[in-house]
């Protein structure tokens, strides 16, 4: 099976909500098929509003559709899911100090990026997924980081992107716009930026004072060897 085939392939039989190889695949009225826990898990979101949307078209329901699995494409499913595995090239699977992809089920492939907006990690497969079905959108990529969960706000569940000087310590736009208010506070990226200036002046005047020192001593090092006792620095 060419590359090109197995990317068709992984379009046709993809959950576009998890962006995995559909797991008891159900169809929507509007035709669009995806895992029964994932639209079940979104719909289960918009029950106090009472109109119900297909992820992909958008096109609404109401009341909410009951949910049959597809046998068939099931079936189908499984068949594919055979190939896929035989033709997908060998990922690195993650070992002990790396970071797992969140997406994978069940051996885990090694995350090579983490979304900070998604948060969750992604090897290069998930990555691929992730980037098309997010096309056009500002998702903030980083490096793996198997430490996302310490980058968000306890309080708001959003990114801790805000410094605040006041207080000395990160906190959320929300956080902001509430308890820290009056407080002064620059974005996380302009205080990192600051830090790292000031260490880099902290480190210039210390490599001056080294090297006067250094200085000091060559002189006290010939003083000595001239016989002169009475120099001092």
């Amino acid at each position: 099976m060419t590359e090109s085939s197995v990317s068709l392939a992984q379009d046709q039989f993809s959950c576009s909500i998890c962006l995995d190889l559909l797991k008891d695949p159900v169809a929507i009225p509007c035709g669009h098929s995806y895992c029964m826990s994932c639209i079940t898990g979104c719909w289960d979101q918009d029950d106090q509003k009472g109109v119900y949307s297909c992820p992909q078209c958008r096109q609404t329901f109401t009341p909410r559709p009951v949910l049959g699995k597809n046998t068939m494409l099931a079936e189908v499913e499984k068949i594919k899911k055979t190939k896929l595995q035989a033709a997908r090239p060998a990922q690195c699977f993650a070992g002990s100090g790396n970071v797992e992809c969140d997406m994978c089920t069940g051996d885990k492939n090694k995350a090579i990026k983490s979304c900070l907006v998604c948060l969750e990690s992604y090897c290069q497969n998930h990555l691929e997924r992730h980037e098309e079905f997010h096309s056009g959108k500002q998702h903030k990529m980083i490096d793996a980081n198997g430490q996302l969960q310490e980058m968000i706000c306890p309080q708001h569940d959003k990114l801790l992107e805000i410094f605040c000087r006041t207080d000395q310590q990160c906190i959320c736009y929300l956080c902001m716009l509430d308890e820290h208010k009056t407080h002064v506070t620059v974005s996380a990226a302009a205080e990192r930026t600051e830090k790292q200036r000031q260490l880099g002046e902290m480190q210039r005047k210390y490599q001056e004072r080294i090297q006067e020192r250094q200085k000091e001593l060559e002189k006290l090092k010939e003083a000595v060897e001239q016989g002169c006792p009475n120099y001092s620095i």
